[in-house]
């Protein structure tokens, strides 16, 4: 029986319009074309509050937590497109990752983050496609045990950079997600295969 990687993908936008989005759904598809089983989710669809230990500890986990740790735990690796704000990580992409740390009632730390393997990109209207906001969720995923593969990309001038069909009009950005997108599974695949 041969082994398929799952893949989690999202975005870490809430713009209906995002560029991000559009680059998730991209790279989503090069991962099936490689092999992987992908599920895309919108973190729109499950707003979370505003983490805070004292809301934490007085109502728990929200449900849509629960149900976000529940998917993140079901798949081998993520996908993730970040956009920058104010040179680093979008707010919502935070939270949701600062929910998804906590442990519920016999849980080990970490369990739906550690010995996952990951794939960061970004786009935005900039020069520097979000760039460096990418370092900041490198750091962050790191840090909470995830293998951030070393490939990456970030799309300037995003708005201009993808064709009607969503594919991205320069050959070579397109040849780079597909090439991001194969490494994730190949590595997730030797990792968990």
């Amino acid at each position: 029986m041969t082994y398929t990687p799952r893949i989690l993908a999202f975005a870490g936008s809430d713009r209906s319009q995002s560029v991000n989005w559009k680059l998730i759904c991209l790279v989503s598809e090069a991962a099936r074309q490689a092999g992987a089983e992908v599920t895309v989710i919108d973190l729109r669809d499950t707003p979370f509050p505003l983490y805070g230990q004292e809301l934490e500890t007085r109502e728990g986990l929200p449900e849509a937590v629960v149900q976000f740790k529940k998917l993140l735990c079901a798949h081998d690796g993520l996908l993730i497109a970040s956009p920058e704000h104010n040179s680093s990580i979008s707010a919502m992409l935070k939270n949701a990752i600062d929910w998804a740390t906590r442990r519920t009632p016999g849980e080990p730390p970490l369990a739906c983050f550690a010995g996952k393997v990951a794939a960061i990109m970004s786009a935005s209207p900039g020069n520097l496609g979000g760039l460096r906001g990418l370092v900041h969720v490198r750091s962050i995923l790191s840090a909470i045990n995830v293998l951030v593969i070393p490939e990456q990309i970030s799309i300037s001038k995003a708005e201009e950079a993808f064709a009607d069909n969503g594919t991205l009009k320069e050959a070579g950005q397109q040849q780079k997600v597909e090439q991001i997108a194969s490494k994730l599974v190949s590595t997730v695949c030797k990792l968990h295969g």
